[in-house]
């Protein structure tokens, strides 16, 4: 059979998929920065682009030694056991599946600020669903709207940029200094910068997206979307903290209507209505991109788990287009709910967002220590020192403390205790999954407990049914035939098969001395034998005369009673009354 290829991203399509999850981040992650750590904000961005050149070489590492798909989940399953890659793997898929709801939901809201009449929760299934079939119809066709949102969301905020710098050219960058010289916001400087790096660390969610889909990338981009990724986020970043700071006063940025529309309001600000329209444009483009990276990633992960037996073989049903889509249209399903089940109020999953992501990127840097030590011999294009992969764990570890710690808004619940509420039923089933084959033992085990007396008795009275049956099917019957026709032994069989309890019938045709055996009768009954395969016919030829004598002779030979013996209605020419052939009995 042909073996169809598909074709492999190249290196502006992959980072296209997972940069348009990492890039989003600019529309919040600026005003969260500056929410935690005020002035300093641009600072903690430029910490976290740090930390992410640190996991660009943590990453190439292990990917480049093992480039299949799964991420921390396949680093971790081949460096330590099932279960702590299936650890990391629910904790890759709540983060794919916060990602997606979160991003389909504020893209919906920034396109609300367009079309108000849109109803938000109805919209916000149909993105999800639009994208969901995207996936579906292949990587390649995703890859070309994941392009196309990309290099929007880039030229978008290169007009964005530019207008800022011509304002601030024209009305200087004193607000500033003003701003910076403000005293330090959380009551100290190390505070303002722990908080904010913490709350910065969201900025970078994405950039293990890459690790997801490798198998779908050619050779050798991986790295590069690493190294684009890192680029994107270490720019774009701090510049627009900066360009923020440079625009408002503090106390206006820390303010509720900036957290979530900082982009548009900076845009409204510099250029007028027609720039925050394309930046809220463009934020519904890119974050619409995040949904598709989460569908993706996911699709590329849980494929992985259900290759290694993790999850049923159920999800490995491929479309003509190579795509899993019965993973996609389960991950659909599960993103749905959520969004119903907290009612549109996506900041519930903030939590789960948060914690897992950070999560993964501490296992990921675990798995390349255990690649180091474990697997040293495995050849890979590029290696991490450890003392760069001991600061990288060390900072995220710092990171999801933070978020863990974080004080939440009133009335709402903690980070750690949203997040739980997801994990726990999560990792239980994968759990329950793992250990399936213990689980279904002890089910049995308590089975066999409570019916095995029951089966005895079954068993005993089952056997001696058979038995009975065996014994009433075990009595051979004969016929004896003058080289009749086919028509005519069918009828014979026929009346067998309705009338008689047998599994073997002997069809005996006497031949006197100057006799022959008809041409076509072995071929019918042979026929007659495949035809009625509950019976086994046996086609028998005895020299002699048919007779009493013959009849009694074969009785005894064969075991078998005259009764259970038949022939076909004689012809005026037979010499012997029914009567005398001891019992023979008529069917035709």
């Amino acid at each position: 059979m042909e073996t169809k290829v598909h074709t492999k991203l190249n290196q502006l399509a992959a980072t296209a998929i997972c940069g348009n999850d990492i890039s989003s981040s600019v529309l919040y992650v600026s005003a969260l920065a500056i929410a935690f750590a005020g002035q300093y904000a641009w600072i903690t961005l430029l910490i976290v682009s740090v930390v992410l050149f640190l996991f660009r070489k943590i990453y190439g590492e292990v990917v480049g030694a093992l480039p299949l798909n799964g991420g921390a989940y396949n680093a971790l399953l081949n460096t330590t056991s099932k279960l702590m890659a299936s650890f990391a793997a629910t904790l890759t898929l709540l983060s794919y599946m916060a990602t997606a709801v979160i991003s389909a939901n504020e893209a919906i809201h920034y396109l609300h600020h367009l079309i108000t009449a849109m109803p938000i929760i109805l919209a916000t299934i149909a993105l999800l669903s639009v994208f969901a079939i995207l996936t579906i119809g292949g990587i390649k066709e995703s890859a070309v709207v994941a392009i196309v949102i990309f290099l929007f969301h880039l030229a978008s905020l290169a007009v964005l940029s530019g207008f800022i710098i011509y304002f601030l050219s024209q009305s200087g960058i004193g607000q500033f200094f003003e701003n910076w010289n403000l005293s330090a916001p959380q009551g100290s400087i190390k505070t303002a910068i722990f908080l904010g790096f913490a709350a910065s660390m969201l900025g970078v969610s994405g950039f293990e997206s890459s690790a997801n889909f490798v198998e779908e990338q050619e050779k050798g981009v991986f790295p590069k979307t690493l190294r684009n990724m890192w680029i994107v986020v270490s720019v774009i970043n701090p510049l627009m903290a900066i360009f923020a700071l440079a625009l408002f006063t503090l106390p206006v940025l820390q303010g509720q209507a900036f957290q979530n529309t900082l982009l548009t309001e900076m845009g409204s600000y510099v250029g007028g209505n027609w720039i925050a329209n394309l930046i809220s444009v463009d934020a519904f483009l890119v974050l619409s991109g995040a949904v598709l990276t989460s569908f993706v990633g996911v699709s590329g992960l849980l494929e992985r788990m259900t290759l290694d037996r993790i999850l049923p073989p159920f999800f490995l049903k491929k479309n003509s287009r190579g795509s899993s889509y019965r993973i996609i249209i389960m991950f659909l399903a599960l993103s749905i709910s959520v969004l119903l089940i907290t009612n549109g109020n996506v900041g519930l999953l903030a939590g789960v967002y948060t914690i897992s992501f950070l999560s993964v990127m501490i296992l990921f840097g675990i798995g390349n220590i255990l690649l180091k030590v474990r697997r040293k011999q495995l050849p890979r294009p590029e290696k991490a020192t450890w003392i760069s992969v001991l600061l990288a764990i060390a900072a995220v570890t710092l990171a999801l403390i933070g978020n863990i710690t974080m004080v939440p808004k009133e009335d709402a619940p903690s980070n750690l205790s949203v997040f739980l509420e997801y994990f726990i039923p999560a990792i239980i089933f994968i759990v329950v999954m793992l250990n399936r084959i213990i689980l279904l033992n002890f089910l049995l085990n308590v089975i066999h407990s409570i019916f095995d007396p029951i089966r005895s008795l079954v068993l005993r009275i089952d056997k001696r049914i058979k038995a009975t049956i065996n014994k009433i099917n075990s009595q051979e019957f004969v016929f004896f035939t003058k080289g009749d026709n086919i028509a005519t032994l069918n009828k014979v069989m026929l009346y067998i098969t309705k009338n008689e309890h047998t599994k073997k019938l002997k069809i005996v045709l006497a031949l006197g001395k100057d006799d022959v055996i008809p041409k076509n009768l072995p071929q019918e009954i042979d026929f007659l034998d495949r035809e009625y395969p509950e019976i086994k016919i046996e086609f028998i030829v005895e020299k002699g005369t048919f007779n009493p004598e013959l009849i009694k002779a074969l009785s005894k030979k064969w075991n078998i009673p005259i009764n259970f013996m038949f022939i076909g209605s004689p012809s005026d020419k037979f010499p012997y009354k029914i009567q005398e052939l001891g019992g023979v009995r008529l069917i035709i």
